[in-house]
């Protein structure tokens, strides 16, 4: 063996003879083994850390891809393994058949690997203060640098397509076939790792050291965190980027709010070295998720994950080592348990910062408020002990405001969801709420839906300049009257709801009386009794098949126990824009009385009013139609209508009852 040292290389030309298992075992050559598989987890009470893993991980790569190549290449074959240590070290050797004679056929440098990759480090370079970001963060950026996820639209198609051929070194040589730069190739290899390798659920609960195997995370296409992280620093190198694997504790499947972190640590992930600095990258959470309930994975791609700035990374990650942060100042794990945890989502559907920021809350005098600050207009749902109820969510024009009223003293579980550009709601946030005083009187109806009041959203909807800006609306007498615009070719419908008492999924709308002035709707409500009540909006395009769309509520209060109006009277198709009713207004006539009527419709030839008898209603110069009717022997009366006065067909546009003597 030669060795020559030339400045910061070190020059190895060597000559290695290497013989089968058998031939080893023949000559009595036992000890020089492999230790047996099972002892290398025997540490801490038969567990091993993912530190110590990815050591064994490292230690076994050249062992895992000589077994895999013995079995697929020709014996007669020179077989070329290449193998690198967690210091960057290269270490390339030729085995020849035994009966070849053995001869040094090529001289095999370290000088190059020593002094590193492309960027010309001897040794993946630990990380400094040029690559510390500002904590907290700033706002500028979800990533450590600056991205135009477009650019790499070609990039990711190619990468996803690519298909495991023979080995690493091929599979990586087809992946950097569109890449341009080191980012490229990351980028490149990142994409493939998250859209082919599966969560192997089983390997990570039983540490199953076969899921470290990089011959059989290709094939199997499955493994655990650590052979995601060990993997995807594999490919890092052989595509000639600095890359590390990075052990430590994470708030990921399973963790509970609040919770310490003590013992082996949990998770690994990736630091890559790129345009002079280091970044962050979790393959494992970029692939996909896992579901609580069933323990299984689902393919679901999280860009948030590559090159995650590192003022968001150590919400859910805290490394063994604090420079791997990347942060000034560094967080403490006392600080990583108490921050509080924000999921990929809460940054993905654009969340700026929530209030409070601690993952545990306190009520005060019964009561609980959050709010949420996001770059652009969202929608927003709630969920106390997994039910829609107990809680005030109002919309802003960036972000919202949840007050909730738990209904029972003790710990509860608050998770909030926003929409964000998908059709579907995602976890963004959860707290625990901690609740030692409940305000009864604050009790909400169960029907109260999200949002609360109107907001950008109900004037998205074609509802405009709401007389009632407010969410909650408090009337001393049981009525109130509540108005808005509404857009050319939307209809409105409304409902009341409250916990009991007459109001019915049948009369639901007979407490609202709906009036239309020019391009305004008025809403006319009488409460049947003291309470709350949910006053529910709901529209849709006149031209349009299907249901009405729910698009806000108000919360009506009253208190006054006198409170006991009637519904009103029951109206029907023909009752439309533009009509109007002064009088009768309560839909409940006295018996044995001569009633007045007044309304205003457009577009009428004649109008009647039927009880026992006909009264007809006559037109006067202002354009209402009055004229009165007897209640006397009848249990309804009925307003009708011709449209056409060359017809005799009336249609019924209002019903009213008669009450009993």
């Amino acid at each position: 063996m030669e060795l020559k040292k030339d400045g910061n290389a070190v020059s190895i030309d060597m000559l290695l003879i290497v013989h089968s298992e058998k031939r080893r075992a023949a000559q009595g050559t036992h000890s020089d083994r492999q230790a047996d598989p099972g002892s290398l987890l025997q540490r801490r009470g038969g567990l091993q850390s993912v530190g110590n893993r990815i050591q064994k991980w490292q230690k076994r790569e050249a062992n895992d891809l000589h077994e895999h190549l013995a079995e697929t290449q020709h014996s007669r074959e020179t077989q070329i393994i290449t193998s690198y240590n967690n210091q960057g070290t290269q270490l390339t050797v030729e085995v020849h058949p035994r009966d070849a004679v053995p001869k040094l056929l090529k001289k095999f440098s370290l000088a190059e690997c020593l002094q590193g990759d492309k960027n010309g480090n001897s040794r993946p370079r630990q990380p400094g203060g040029k690559d510390a970001h500002a904590y907290p963060w700033d706002r500028s950026s979800l990533k450590s640098m600056l991205l135009d996820l477009q650019q790499f639209e070609k990039l990711d198609i190619h990468a996803s397509q690519v298909t495991v051929k023979s080995g690493l070194d091929e599979l990586v040589s087809d992946l950097v076939q569109e890449a341009h730069s080191d980012l490229d190739r990351v980028r490149a290899i990142w994409i493939w790792i998250c859209h082919h390798i599966e969560y192997d659920m089983v390997a990570a609960q039983e540490k199953d050291r076969q899921a470290l195997k990089l011959t059989d995370i290709l094939w199997t296409q499955k493994t655990n965190c650590d052979g995601y992280a060990g993997l995807f620093e594999k490919m890092c190198r052989i595509a000639g980027v600095q890359c590390v694997t990075v052990p430590g504790y994470s708030k990921g499947f399973g963790y509970l709010t609040g919770q310490s972190f003590s013992g082996e640590f949990d998770h690994a992930w990736n630091a890559v070295y790129l345009e002079g600095r280091w970044h962050l990258v979790d393959s494992t959470w970029g692939s996909g998720l896992v579901d609580k309930t069933t323990s299984k994975f689902t393919f679901l791609y999280n860009e948030f994950y590559f090159l995650t700035h590192p003022a968001l990374f150590i919400e859910d990650h805290f490394p063994d080592n604090k420079n791997w942060q990347l942060l000034n100042p560094p967080q403490s794990l006392r600080q990583f348990e108490n921050n509080m945890y924000h999921k990929s989502e809460f940054y993905n559907k654009g969340m700026l910062s929530a209030h409070p920021d601690t993952s545990m809350i306190r009520t005060v005098n019964g009561k609980a408020t959050v709010t949420i600050e996001s770059c652009a207009p969202t929608l927003f749902m709630f969920m106390l002990n997994g039910k829609q109820e107990h809680g005030l969510l109002s919309l802003r024009k960036n972000g919202m405001k949840l007050e909730v009223y738990p209904p029972t003293m003790g710990t509860h579980k608050l998770q909030i969801f926003a929409k964000g550009n998908s059709e579907l709601y995602s976890s963004v946030l959860e707290y625990t709420l901690k609740c030692n005083y409940v305000d009864f009187g604050a009790q909400l109806p169960a029907e109260l839906h999200q949002p609360v009041g109107p907001s950008w959203f109900s004037e998205q909807m074609g509802i405009l300049k709401p007389s009632h800006p407010d969410p909650v609306i408090h009337t001393s007498d049981g009525r109130c009257s509540v108005s808005f615009g509404v857009e050319e070719g939307i209809s409105v419908l409304a409902s009341l709801h409250g916990d009991g008492g007459p109001v019915t999924e049948e009369t639901q709308r007979r407490y609202i009386f709906q009036l239309h002035r020019e391009k305004r709707t008025e809403l006319k409500v009488q409460l049947p009794q003291a309470g709350k009540f949910a006053l529910k909006i709901f529209v849709k395009k006149r031209q349009e098949t299907g249901n009405y769309i729910f698009v806000f509520n108000y919360l009506l209060c009253c208190t006054n126990t006198k409170v006991n109006w009637p519904m009103f009277p029951e109206s029907f198709g023909n009752w439309g824009q533009d009509s109007e009713l002064l009088e009768p207004l309560s839909g409940v006539l006295p018996a044995n009385r001569n009633v007045p009527f007044k309304l205003k419709l457009h577009g009428i030839a004649k109008v009647l009013v039927k009880g026992q008898d006909t009264w007809p209603l006559t037109l006067n110069r202002e354009g209402y139609w009055e004229g009165s009717c007897s209640t006397a022997g009848c249990q309804e009366v009925y307003v009708m209508v011709l449209e056409n006065a060359n017809h005799n067909f009336y249609s019924y546009i209002l019903k009213y009852k008669v009450s009993a003597q």
